[in-house]
């Protein structure tokens, strides 16, 4: 792929326009989908070797996992990278070959076991932070993260509460632009199986696990209202509690536990583990978000970026053209 300074331009000035239109429209409305996830129904697949919404996930977006380009070389001004490319066998944990996991805690001696993945955000921070517009939020409610504009910066983790989306270096647009000076490869995360979900069938995990354990599955998937309903239904009833509904301004994925969430995030803050499960989320994009400042961000990003890109490329055709007449002067001799 051949890429002119004005190509570059348009993508970027393309992914901008995504993400200040996205960044005006990302909040919750009725008719979107949602996920429950009943960990008291969880054994984490007890006698498998690895759990059928694990298994599910990865086989369904195997075609999309990263294969980086090696040697990869780090980028200025880091020393390192993250690739995990020779660890994509790993489950129990995520990484950009593993979308989704199931965290085991032990509390009073009893294990949870608790599938995490993307929490799919009413109001996303990490929609509203990319300054490329390589995530969006979709009309059915899930956000998505397009590959060939993500530049692995990785804005998108450090914004979200939970820490999701995992990086892996040696992919993306960047190897084709200033892969010594810009950007860290792409990002991956949970997209809900966004092809499925607008088919109107349901992501795989979901259906993975209704086949393991049909009315008693862990995932309960579909219209917004009422997946909302079943849950209020279930804590009133049962006296469950209820995680999602309000953490960062609230989910499309809701958690019911038999144990008080407080309990569990205290649990894996002891266990020193690396994705947390924290209650009092507040959401600060909705609060501190300001479109005239991100339009000024980016418009900077853009020069920048561009006089960058267009310096690299007219030196490339001036070394071209001192080339030729380096040929043309010794023919001539």
């Amino acid at each position: 792929m051949y890429l002119t300074r004005r190509n570059f331009l348009a993508l970027l000035s393309s992914a901008a326009c995504s993400s200040l239109i996205i960044g005006s429209d990302a909040e919750a409305v009725a008719g979107k989908y949602a996920t429950i996830i009943d960990i008291t129904r969880c054994d984490g697949c007890k006698g498998e070797a690895i759990p059928r919404c694990v298994k599910a996930c990865r086989e369904y977006n195997k075609d999309r996992f990263p294969e980086p380009k090696k040697p990869i070389q780090p980028y200025w001004p880091r020393s390192t990278f993250e690739d995990w490319s020779d660890k994509r066998d790993l489950v129990d944990t995520l990484t950009p070959y593993n979308w989704i996991f199931v965290q085991k805690v032990n509390i009073d001696g009893k294990e949870l076991n608790i599938p995490r993945r993307c929490m799919h955000c009413d109001n996303p921070p990490c929609v509203r932070q990319c300054p490329f517009g390589a995530l969006t939020k979709q009309p059915e409610g899930n956000s998505v993260i397009n590959d060939k504009l993500c530049f692995g910066g990785a804005k998108c983790r450090d914004v979200c509460p939970w820490q999701i989306p995992q990086r892996q270096a040696g992919v993306g647009i960047y190897l084709k632009i200033l892969p010594k000076y810009a950007g860290g490869g792409v990002m991956y995360k949970c997209d809900l199986c966004k092809d499925k979900i607008r088919r109107g069938e349901e992501p795989a995990c979901v259906i993975a696990c209704k086949e393991r354990l049909g009315e008693k599955a862990v995932f309960t998937f579909g219209e917004r209202n009422r997946i909302f309903e079943i849950a209020q239904r279930k804590v009133k009833e049962e006296g469950l509690y209820l995680y999602g509904s309000s953490q960062n301004g609230g989910t499309s994925t809701l958690y019911l536990s038999n144990i008080p969430f407080e309990i569990i995030e205290k649990a894996l803050e002891v266990n020193k583990e690396r994705f947390k499960m924290a209650v009092n989320i507040e959401n600060k994009i909705i609060t501190t978000f300001n479109p005239i400042g991100k339009v000024l961000l980016l418009s900077g990003l853009l020069s920048l970026i561009g006089g960058i890109v267009g310096a690299i490329i007219t030196k490339k055709r001036e070394k071209g053209v001192l080339n030729e007449k380096k040929d043309k002067e010794t023919q001539s001799c």
